[in-house]
């Protein structure tokens, strides 16, 4: 992350926020005129009675502040937001760019998925939810979080696409 300032002295910091309480600081920092960016994409979410689209945060405990570097204190004193991420010791800046990119994918028809699951072709692995839940293979390839190839030794050498979030390693 580089320092990024522009013509106005302002930067884009991330922000770290209380758990689930990405909405609700982005509502509180907009309320005192502070500039925020919380990156949100629609999910159907299902309960036992009913499916219903949600929008849910990108990146959980996550927002973006477009601020100076006098406004951190008033920032630091908002209801549901925890600490500034850092990075090298110094507080992590945003470039606009990267701020602007992600505006345009989340705009975009592509569905994202956020997951610190690295799987590598060969690993062994369970699917943990959807339709084929129970069933064991090996990862052949890793195209994208959304679409890993598997061989599921269960049923043979049939290749399904799958989210890496639905799998577990073994």
């Amino acid at each position: 992350m580089a320092v990024t300032k522009t013509n106005t002295g302002k930067q884009w910091f991330p922000v770290y926020t209380n758990p689930r309480a990405e909405k609700k600081g982005y509502e509180a920092l907009t309320q005192k005129g502070i500039e925020a960016y919380l990156p949100l994409q629609k999910q159907l979410k299902q309960w036992s009675d009913r499916k219903k689209w949600v929008e849910e945060p990108l990146i959980k405990s996550y927002l973006f502040v477009h601020i100076t570097e006098q406004q951190k204190t008033e920032v630091l004193m908002t209801k549901g937001i925890v600490r500034f991420i850092y990075f090298s010791g110094k507080t992590a800046t945003m470039p606009e760019r990267q701020i602007t990119d992600l505006k345009l994918l989340l705009a975009s028809s592509y569905e994202l998925e956020i997951t610190e699951q690295e799987l590598q072709p060969g690993e062994p692995v369970k699917i943990k939810a959807g339709p084929l839940k129970g069933f064991s293979g090996e990862v052949v390839a890793y195209r994208s979080q959304k679409q890993l190839a598997l061989r599921l030794g269960d049923l043979g050498s049939v290749i399904i696409y799958i989210a890496a979030s639905y799998l577990e390693r073994l």
